[in-house]
């Protein structure tokens, strides 16, 4: 497994297209974290699921309607959510915008 290592500055990372209107772009990781910035369009989705990582998203900007362990809310810029291992979480973009996402250990599912 190759470890983003480097420091992160905007820009350094390539954009991976997710389709959907959904992209991200990796900050930096290792074996333990891992923070990923998601970049959403109106009306993209990131779909309920769950995983057995630990998960904090801030919202960076933008509005999203959120759903964590059947309780959804309205978050916008500057509010944020913990999703703990293996409890459903998803997201609804309502104003395009961009989530920072961080987890532990890292997702090596994104990296395939």
């Amino acid at each position: 497994m190759n470890l983003k290592k480097e420091p992160f500055f905007n820009g350094d990372s390539e954009w991976e297209d997710l389709g959907n209107g959904v992209s991200r772009q990796f900050v930096g990781y290792n074996a333990q974290v891992m923070m990923v910035i998601v970049k959403f369009e109106k009306g993209a989705t990131g779909a309920l699921h769950q995983h057995f990582h630990s998960q904090i998203t801030y919202v960076a900007s933008g509005k999203f309607e959120v759903t964590v362990d059947n309780e959804t809310k309205i978050l916008q810029e500057g509010d944020g959510f913990f999703a703990q291992p293996n409890v459903f979480h998803g997201v609804k973009c309502l104003e395009e915008g961009k989530l920072i996402d961080a987890f532990t250990p890292l997702r090596e599912d994104f990296l395939i």
